[in-house]
Formats: C-alpha cells, sequence, structure tokens
C-alpha cells in the first residue's frame, strides 16, 4: 500500500475544489500560475473535487511528477473551513489525518467500509 508518508517537508492543501479530469500538466500549471508555488520543490499539493468525495496529491519525484488519488466510496473528505486562504499549509500527519476521514478541527474519522467484491 503506497500513501504520502507522515514526515512530509511541505504539504500544501488547495481549498478550492478543481475539474478532477485535470492531469498531472494541468494540475501543475495551476500550481505555478493560480497559486504562485513552484511545482518542481520539494512539496505535495493536494486537491480536492466539488463533491469532496475525491483528492490528487501531486508532487515532483526528481525526474517527473506522481500523482496520487484517493476516492472515498461513501462518504465525504473533511475539508478544513475553519482555516483562511487559499492554500493551507499542513504537516503530513495532519494529510494522512484528512486521507484517513478525519475532521481537522474536531479529529472523528470517517466510519471504516468493508466489502466482498466491487461487482
Amino acid at each position: 500500500m503506497m500513501r504520502p508518508a507522515a514526515d512530509l517537508p511541505r504539504v500544501y492543501l488547495c481549498r478550492a475544489p478543481v475539474d478532477f479530469r485535470k492531469g498531472m500538466r494541468s494540475l501543475a500549471v495551476l500550481v505555478e500560475q493560480a497559486l504562485g508555488h513552484d511545482p518542481f520543490a520539494k512539496t505535495l499539493y493536494v486537491f480536492t473535487n466539488r463533491r469532496r468525495d475525491a483528492v490528487k496529491c501531486l508532487y515532483w519525484e526528481r525526474n517527473g511528477f506522481c500523482l496520487w488519488h484517493k476516492r472515498l466510496e461513501q462518504a465525504r473528505f473533511k475539508w478544513p473551513r475553519h482555516l483562511d486562504g487559499a492554500v493551507i499549509a499542513l504537516d503530513g500527519q495532519q494529510l494522512n489525518w484528512l486521507l484517513d476521514g478525519y475532521d481537522l478541527r474536531a479529529l472523528t474519522p470517517h466510519k471504516a467500509l468493508f466489502y466482498k467484491t466491487v461487482l
């Protein structure tokens, strides 16, 4: 199982939802032009869709962009609305709490789901 590490140096959460048809290149352009950040820095950028049932994490690794994607089956991600700004700085532990379904304000998780088949 691969997921972002808890000891990441920098994580930036884009508060506004993005069109999830965007791929790595389009998200990198968004990081550079709309957010004013360096997409080649040792930083992980996190995006969500309008329904907040999916996230994409973009980062540069030595010689190319990597894209990590998670979609929830029933719940929605608890995007931090209590913080101001277009971009929110998190640490790796907070990102993993968010990915686990925690509300960063109340630290309450999503319920775990157990399926036998995808059919």
